[in-house]
This record gives structure tokens, sequence and C-alpha cells, in this order.
């Protein structure tokens, strides 16, 4: 006897394209009312001043006439890549980026090498290096401003007693020794940060590479720049780009030392956007500098995210 199952008929509703339904399970819920307090800070903290500094950069923003802000276009860009400082503050922000990026990663890599090898007394000697980096920039400029004292500053007692000067100096009342200065202390500040960045990046080095090169004959040299460098370059990339963007943002040393002077000599971008705040009462041009160090910071961004591709293993 032939048995016939019954033939069931389902339909399912097609969903034209363009009108699929968009749900969001319990867990996406939750996940989101998680997020929620993190994404208002940040919209209220960084994003909203962001567009309200693009927005009043303009204007005529300026705090002697506030009720006669009006749209200017470009105007406070033009004012302020015209101004006679800003040659100077260009020249200023590069000496302050360049020079700080090069002996912070010089010493900070000499500092790593030592670090890595074992001798009594090692945590001692990291704990010392590592002490700047946990100081706050501003009291690190305050203390390198009473070094630099021109009438009981240690710099100038020792070089006095040293016989290298027959008077003592008065460093951050010139526009040179100055500029020289907050770059001093910056650099001590931020060697500690290179020294931590690439110890790491040593000791995450196989020894068996060194064992297989040093079986193939190489020496020490050798091995530094067969083994060593071509491991810890991505490393090094990553952080001397991010070195820039932070280096290029940091106002604090120069702000306690001299404050941009004497006469705006030691003004980086940072500064010099302050400066227009607070003396100039001209929020305008103030944001106008404001966009330009952004634009400039978006460029490094740029190379740093590719950089931490390339460190990934991918392509720049």
């Amino acid at each position: 006897m032939d048995t016939q199952k019954p033939i069931v008929m389902t339909t399912k509703q097609v969903v034209p394209e363009g009108k699929k339904s968009f749900r969001i399970s319990k867990e996406g819920r939750f996940i989101f009312l998680c997020l929620l307090p993190a994404i208002l800070f940040v919209s209220v903290f960084t994003y909203y001043p962001l567009v309200r500094g693009i927005i009043m950069s303009f204007q005529n923003y300026t705090l002697f006439d506030l009720m006669n802000i009006q749209f200017i276009g470009l105007d406070n860009f033009v004012n302020v890549l015209t101004s006679p400082d800003f040659p100077r503050v260009a020249m200023n922000s590069f000496y302050w980026v360049f020079f700080s990026l090069v002996f912070q990663l010089l010493f900070g890599f000499m500092l790593a090498l030592l670090m890595r090898k074992k001798f009594r007394g090692r945590g001692i000697y990291q704990a010392f290096v590592f002490f700047p980096w946990a100081m706050s920039g501003f009291l690190i400029g305050l203390i390198w401003r009473w070094m630099f004292n021109a009438q009981f500053g240690v710099i100038n007692d020792l070089l006095l007693k040293t016989g290298l000067i027959d008077a003592p100096i008065s460093f951050l009342a010139d526009g040179t020794w100055a500029m020289a200065a907050v770059i001093i202390a910056n650099i001590w500040y931020g060697v500690a940060f290179f020294a931590i960045m690439i110890l790491a990046a040593l000791q995450s080095i196989p020894e068996e590479l060194y064992e297989a090169a040093a079986m193939d004959g190489a020496g020490r040299i050798q091995q530094f720049w067969r083994v060593t460098l071509p491991y810890i370059m991505p490393t090094m990339l990553v952080t001397i780009l991010l070195r820039v963007i932070w280096i290029l943002n940091f106002p604090d040393i120069i702000y306690a030392m001299t404050n941009g002077a004497p006469a705006g000599s030691t003004h980086i971008f940072a500064t010099y956007m302050i400066d227009k705040v607070i003396f100039g009462q001209d929020y305008g041009q103030a944001s106008a500098v404001g966009v330009i160090i952004v634009l400039i910071l978006m460029l490094f961004t740029i190379f740093y995210v590719k950089a931490t591709k390339v460190e990934k293993g991918g392509d720049f």
C-alpha cells in the first residue's frame, strides 16, 4: 500500500532589497547602553570642542566684540599665515620636534641597550631612567627653569666651577639660549619613553636569532645590523611617529619655563595658540592656529596608522 506524505506548503516573505529589517539583539542593546556614557563623554569633551573650534576659525570671534561675531571666511588663516611671528613660530616648532626627537631616540636607544644587560642594581637603574616619564611636563619645566636660573641655577654653577664660563649666563633671557634650554628639558623628559619602547622590542628578540648569527660567523656589530636593528625597526618607526604627534602638541615645558619669552622667541604652534587666547583675546585666530595644528597632526597620524600596520605585518 502506497503511503504518501502530506505536502506542507510554506510561505516565506521576501523582503525587497533596501527594505531589510534591522534589529538589534538584547546583547547588542546592552553593549550600546554600556558604551553610551563613554560616547557622550568623548562627544562632549572631544568632538564638540573640535567642531566648535573649526567654526570659530572662520569667525571674527574676539572677547572685545562678542555682539558682532560674523563669518569672515579665511581671514583668520590669512592673518595668521602672514603674521611676522608665524615664520619664527614655524621654525621653532620644527626645531622643537626635530632636535627633541633625534636626541630622545639616540639616548633612549643607548639606555635601552644598557638596561637589556643583566647587572647588579639593574632594577634601581631602570627606575631612575623611567622616573622622569612619571612626572608631569609642567613640573619638569619648573624644575629646569630653576636649574637654568642665572643667579642660583645649578647649570651656571657647574659651568662656573669648571671654568667654562667667567660670568653667569641668563639662559632664559636670550632667545637662542632659551630655545635650546627648553629643548634640553624636553629631551630629558622624553628619553624614558624611547628607552621603555625600545627595551620592550629588544627583549622580544628570540635568542635563537643571535645564536644562528654567531654560528654564521657574525660578530657583535654584524649581529646588531643584521638581527637587532631590522627586528626593532617597526617598533622604532611607530614610536617616532607617536612622539612627533605628542611633541608637536606639547606646550607644558615651554609654558612653565619661558611662556614663549623672551619676546615670543620660544613660541611653538601650541604656545602661540594659547598666547592668542590669553593675551590677544582673539579666539578666531587662536582657533585658526588650532586647525593648522590639527591638520599637521592628521598628516602624522595617517603615517602612524600605516606604520602600525607595518608592525603587524601589513604593507605600508
